[in-house]
């Protein structure tokens, strides 16, 4: 990598590192290098070094990286992580304010323990909340964008702006979220009455993703969203896509809506083999699945 991008840079309280194998935090457990990582020490350190890094470079903001499937040529320019001073949760009543780098299951763990219902859905997704809200992460007939109230964002410009929920328009899977805007505290309504066993219900969940999910294995979870009125797995079992594979990565014996890492696959056979699957669901339904996976970075 030319020196010239790192030094262009401003000089930071976090920490500002070249190359850096994003493989190593990935689910999949591939990819390239982020040309440059950056993690900030705080929103004052992240305001500061959008404000002060040329136009020109691009930044691109990661979460858990586990619903991202970085390219082996890995990302150019500024990747941003956040760091522990955006992995705080306050509890206030009924009402949950949570840094955007925070574990989804950790949400619906501190939710469970202070005895507020709602968020039992987040328990064993494996994505930072900020992702979460990007992507309008869900299941189980729930949506992360239902408990929303407000969001906290700073621009790659660095300018701090606030959303509340109906600022935003949030879909299946997706929102209206702009790649301008790195989210950096949510605010949540949960609720303190419910007519349910919060734990019984969590525990409920995490069997039913244990019978039904390959959890030990490197994934990204559902590689496709489901089409309107249909299962992507369902798709994908009919187009005899179950158990395919290109190099080291394959479809997932146990939900073959699920692409796993199982013999040093790269980024290319992951994305090859979900192409191919597309393409065999498209000729057998006449349906195009569309990724739910985020794809990211250059080829090699």
């Amino acid at each position: 990598m030319s020196s010239s991008i790192i030094d262009s840079l401003p000089i930071v309280r976090g920490v500002l590192q070249r190359n850096f194998p994003l493989s190593k935090k990935s689910w999949f457990g591939v990819g390239g290098p982020a040309e440059v990582l950056f993690i900030p020490e705080d929103i004052d350190d992240l305001v500061f070094f959008l404000r002060n890094t040329p136009e020109n470079i691009r930044i691109t903001i990661l979460g858990a990286i586990s619903n991202v499937l970085i390219r082996d040529g890995g990302i150019d320019g500024v990747v941003i992580l956040l760091g522990d001073t955006f992995k705080k949760i306050y509890v206030e009543d009924d009402i949950i304010e949570v840094g955007a780098g925070v574990n989804c299951t950790r949400l619906a763990t501190v939710a469970m323990d202070a005895e507020l219902g709602g968020l039992e859905f987040l328990m064993g997704l494996p994505g930072t909340v900020g992702g979460a809200l990007k992507m309008n992460a869900g299941c189980y007939g729930s949506e992360i964008s239902d408990f929303l109230i407000e969001f906290e964002a700073v621009t790659t410009s660095g300018q701090i702006k606030w959303f509340t929920k109906k600022d935003i328009k949030f879909e299946y899977r997706k929102s209206g979220i702009s790649d301008d805007l790195i989210v950096t505290r949510a605010w949540f309504k949960t609720s303190s009455q419910v007519n349910y066993s919060i734990l019984k219900k969590v525990n409920s969940i995490i069997e039913k993703r244990k019978q039904s999910q390959p959890l030990n294995k490197r994934s990204c979870g559902s590689t496709f969203k489901n089409p309107t009125g249909k299962r992507a797995w369902e798709l994908i079992e009919k187009a005899g896509g179950r158990g395919m594979r290109v190099g080291g990565a394959t479809v997932s014996e146990k939900h073959c809506n699920f692409i796993i890492n199982d013999a040093n696959a790269t980024a290319s056979d992951i994305e090859t083999l979900g192409e191919k699957i597309a393409q065999k669901v498209f000729e057998t339904s006449g349906i195009r699945l569309e990724w739910e996976v985020i794809r990211l970075g250059r080829k090699k």
